[in-house]
Formats: structure tokens, sequence, C-alpha cells
């Protein structure tokens, strides 16, 4: 894992254990939680126009931000819980990507590509 997400994956874990958390935090309440969060995320754009989404005012920026560290929070958490290298997973998917989304083939086009195998 980067130093960065290491060093936040630590604090977050001596966050819990100062609060005696550990017994809350098993990965299906965190994953609910990551859940939530982000639906709290999504919230914040719905009804927004896609140029207003692109552009929030300085106030929905401001909870847009704050709802971005609660989903970034969980997911480090939860990443942590489960012995799993965040970094190491996005690259991995993102290379799977890579293969199942050719450029050439996908330019410009929302279509799905065939299920990873």
């Amino acid at each position: 894992m980067s130093e960065e997400l290491e060093g936040l994956a630590v604090r977050l874990r001596e966050f819990v254990r100062a609060r005696d958390w550990e017994r809350f935090h098993t990965p299906k309440n965190l994953a609910m939680a990551l859940a939530g969060e982000a639906g709290e995320l999504v919230a914040e754009f719905q009804w927004l126009t896609a140029e207003e989404s692109a552009s929030p005012d300085p106030d929905t920026l401001a909870r847009i931000r704050a709802e971005l560290g609660d989903v970034t929070l969980y997911l480090v958490r939860l990443a942590d819980v489960l012995g799993v290298d965040l970094v190491a997973a996005a690259t991995a998917k993102l290379a799977d990507n890579e293969r199942r989304y050719d450029a050439a083939g996908y330019r410009g086009s929302a279509r799905k590509a065939p299920p990873s195998g």
C-alpha cells in the first residue's frame, strides 16, 4: 500500500482502538457503512444538472469533500480489516479494464465489455 494510505490506515486503527470499536468494525458493517456514505455522496449530486455537478457552488463542494472523506475512510478501514492492499487492488483492476476495454474498440462508447474471464 502507498505510504499515505498506510499512514491513514494506521491512524484509523489507532482511532478505532482508542474507542474500543474494533468489535463493530466487521467487514459486513464497514461495507454497509461505506454504502451508506456513498449514498450520502450521491445525494449531494441529486437534481443537479450535468453543468452544476461539474462546478458545484462552494457550500455544495464542501459537503461533497466531507462525503468523499467519509467514503475514503470507510474504504481504507475495510481494506485494512481484510488485509487488502488498495493500491495493488486498484492497479490490478485498471490492468484488467485496459485489457477488456481496448482504446480502439471502445473510444467514445459507453457499451459494456464482456465479463472478465
